[in-house]
């Protein structure tokens, strides 16, 4: 901590948040969550107990004078087996609705994963400071976009004048659930996950429950969408029960029928729209598991395989092209009592002329510029006035 301001420290409390659904107190100060308490004590998995704990959509937002912002805060770093160190989270300024500054926190505690089966251990770390300064005089709107990918305890706020929650702007709240690739999987920071650049293109408030590894039809993250306040509502669907290969056509249509009601039941009229898997042509017609590539780790080089067999869809197993034609037909079959239902092709939004300009660079996941492209076209289809979100 630097001691040429008079700093005044300000307690890190809900209403200085948004995009978190719970704030858990700790040790060091307060964790947020992107899932509530009760849904977190039916996480069947470590995956996506650290998935909902990694803040992407989460920043700190308040009205202030100050020229000065310091931020302690405790990371939880991930380290792979046989990787390279991988880059520290970044935190991103934004002052009055424009980029301001981006920054990292060193240190923390660090999470090493053996891939190759899936063991974790926990290091303990220190805690570090994170300093945005040369801030314009006057009072302005500052928020701080926590790192997407990064498990984040914040341990204390300090400025050099008082802060104050910022005003409600009345802008829409766009709640959204997805997987790994809503999370921001490779995107450049927090402000560039193609949700937060398809908020920020629509002057929307966002929520991201884009889940790592786990947009797997949860009923309790169903009932969490279900109880936060929300004007728009997107579901993407698909990537994730491939490949887990998490339940056969048989159970899937059933289980996108009961969590679009659990999300009714307290949503009757807003605005839902279902989301249809992007490209991803290893899994277009076979099926999952995905398997991790290892064979290049060392290099920084991660690519994922598809286990499946082409064959075992006669069985029920599910791909990418059957997942799309089975919710189209779902969202077809239910629109005629719920005219605020809507359905958007993921085809639309990154296809097979993205796919050979933009390719997958681990078959699974987009990279930056990927991710740019698909919100700018989410902004455009969904949010426009032929959107279901107009």
């Amino acid at each position: 901590m630097t001691t040429d301001h008079a700093w005044i420290t300000t307690t890190v409390t809900a209403d200085l948040l948004r995009g978190a659904l719970d704030l858990e107190p700790t040790e060091h100060g307060v964790l947020p969550h992107r899932l509530p308490a009760r849904a977190r004590r039916q996480i069947p998995d470590g995956q996506l107990a650290m998935a909902e704990a990694q803040p992407s959509g989460v920043r700190l937002v308040f009205r202030t004078r100050a020229t000065a912002v310091e931020l302690d805060t405790l990371p939880t770093k991930l380290v792979y087996v046989g990787a390279p160190p991988r880059p520290d989270g970044v935190y991103e300024l934004v002052v009055d609705g424009r980029p301001a500054g981006r920054a990292s926190v060193l240190g923390g505690n660090a999470m090493t994963i053996d891939m190759a089966t899936g063991a974790a251990s926990t290091r303990p770390g220190a805690v570090g400071t994170l300093r945005f300064d040369g801030l314009s005089e006057g009072v302005k709107d500052v928020e701080i976009w926590l790192p997407h990918n990064e498990t984040t305890e914040l341990v204390a706020l300090r400025t050099d004048a008082p802060v104050e929650p910022a005003p409600d702007r009345g802008r829409k709240v766009w709640l959204h659930h997805g997987s790994s690739i809503s999370h921001g999987s490779d995107a450049a920071g927090p402000t560039s996950t193609w949700p937060a650049l398809a908020a920020s293109l629509a002057g929307v408030e966002l929520i991201n429950l884009g889940l790592s590894g786990s947009a797997l039809l949860d009923p309790f993250t169903a009932r969490a969408m279900r109880d936060t306040a929300a004007d728009l509502i997107s579901v993407k669907i698909g990537i994730n029960l491939v490949n887990t290969d998490a339940m056969r056509s048989r159970a899937f249509g059933p289980a996108v029928h009961g969590f679009l009601d659990t999300v009714r039941e307290g949503h009757p009229t807003t605005p839902l729209l279902v989301v249809s898997p992007l490209l991803c042509p290893i899994h277009e017609d076979t099926p999952g598991p995905s398997a991790p590539d290892l064979s290049d780790l060392g290099a920084g080089r991660l690519r994922f395989l598809a286990a499946g067999d082409p064959a075992e869809r006669a069985s029920g197993k599910l791909t990418l092209r059957v997942i799309r034609d089975e919710l189209a037909r779902i969202v077809e079959q239910r629109v005629a009592e719920d005219p605020n239902l809507h359905y958007l092709d993921g085809l639309d939004l990154y296809g097979e002329a993205d796919f050979a300009e933009l390719p997958l660079p681990d078959q699974l996941h987009p990279d930056a510029a990927t991710h740019r492209r698909i919100g700018e076209r989410f902004a455009e289809l969904a949010f426009t006035t032929e959107g279901a979100f107009a």
